[in-house]
């Protein structure tokens, strides 16, 4: 199964982000836009992996303590637009743990580096900088061990743990 540890996003951040992407339709900015189930903040991507297991039993050695995320910019990955949050010791201390954890179980992730940020579209044409990132945070408690896999021609994505 594909997975990849991640914050889930509460609506204090969902909503000003989906009035951001209505902002970029109106705007004309075309894509595929992410569905408002979907927007997280990926820690580390894991790919597939046979042992879920394993990876549960890595975050448990993890202790999570409370830290804010901030909305602070926009930018692109090629064609990819995200929302990039202000990096702060609990965010980045946090993706260095869930990081060293997986290390220290052998388990296999994707090595680039960490650029906090919520991926709003791919496959993004127009000019998106005309709409700004919207004023918002939120209080991270927990993250969580995420399933995604296709259904009905759309990406799903379940949490199967969290810590």
């Amino acid at each position: 199964m594909r997975l990849f540890i991640a914050i889930q996003f509460t609506d204090e951040i969902k909503k000003p982000l989906m009035e951001m992407m209505h902002a970029l339709k109106k705007n004309g900015v075309k894509g595929n836009y992410v569905p408002l189930q979907n927007l997280h903040m990926t820690l580390a991507f894991i790919g597939e992996c046979k042992d879920a297991d394993a990876v549960k039993d890595a975050m448990r050695t993890l202790k999570i303590k409370p830290f804010r995320v901030t909305l602070s910019e926009a930018g692109c990955f090629g064609d990819l637009l995200w929302a990039g949050a202000k990096g702060n010791q609990g965010l980045n201390g946090t993706a260095k743990a869930v990081r060293d954890a997986l290390d220290a179980a052998g388990i296999a992730y994707d090595r680039q580096k960490f650029v906090p940020h919520v991926t709003l579209i791919r496959k993004m044409s127009g000019n998106w900088k005309s709409v700004k990132v919207p004023k918002a945070e939120m209080m991270v408690r927990k993250i969580s061990l995420m399933k995604s896999e296709q259904k009905n021609g759309k990406m799903v994505y379940t949490e199967i743990f969290s810590c």
